[in-house]
């Protein structure tokens, strides 16, 4: 779940973890050159405002999306016949699904389902749950295009732009240094956002050894 809520950049993500990773670097070139009172250059192209307004927008859609939707379903009827637990589980379940949906092949937890079989085996009776239904294809639909909307026009802006040389104030992004500010910001801005979410669930379960 955490690999997920990272947006794939680390293990898995071959498509959308690439662009999603060069987000983060563009993110983590304007945090340095705040830091040293630079303007930020990435490959000798500078990063101005545009371009991070753009970068936020890719990297907070997914998160900002999820926590709406989880929250919806949670205090909300609509998620409940999703649900096969209660409590800090059921949370979850709905954390995990909301999660892969936006980022990845829309699997979950044994138990949750959008689709009800009252009748099994057989799909007499059978019938979909609106809430899970839409909210899933939405986070499928808005999870994805999205942020690749958002890399494409930031690489639209860049392309434009002149290489200027390296000069003794550029933040060069080929150090150690850049990789633990990197790590960094990865962890801040996209795990980071999840905590609140993760104590009510996983992290409250696992202190536990009642089964909801």
């Amino acid at each position: 779940m955490s690999n997920m809520m990272l947006g794939e950049v680390v293990f898995g993500g071959v498509g959308s973890g690439l662009y999603g990773m060069l987000l983060f670097v563009l993110l983590a070139v304007f945090i340095a050159g705040l830091m040293v009172g630079r303007t930020p250059e990435y490959l000798g192209k500078k990063i101005e405002a545009r371009d991070v307004k753009l970068v936020m927008i890719g990297t907070l859609a997914m998160p900002l999306l999820v926590l709406f939707a989880v929250s919806l379903a949670t205090a909300t009827k609509y998620g409940a016949p999703s649900l096969f637990n209660s409590g800090p589980q059921g949370f979850s379940e709905h954390l995990y699904a909301y999660t892969s949906q936006a980022n990845n092949n829309g699997s979950a937890f044994a138990g949750y389902t959008g689709y009800v079989q009252p009748n099994s085996p057989g799909n007499t009776g059978a019938f979909g749950i609106s809430y899970a239904d839409i909210a899933g294809g939405l986070s499928m639909f808005v999870g994805r295009f999205i942020p690749l909307l958002a890399a494409l026009a930031v690489a639209g802006s860049l392309v434009t732009k002149r290489v200027a040389p390296l000069g003794p104030g550029t933040m060069r992004t080929d150090t150690p240094i850049f990789v633990v500010l990197l790590i960094g910001v990865i962890l801040l801005v996209a795990l980071l956002t999840f905590v609140p979410a993760l104590l009510l669930g996983p992290v409250v379960q696992g202190l536990t050894p009642q089964l909801f």
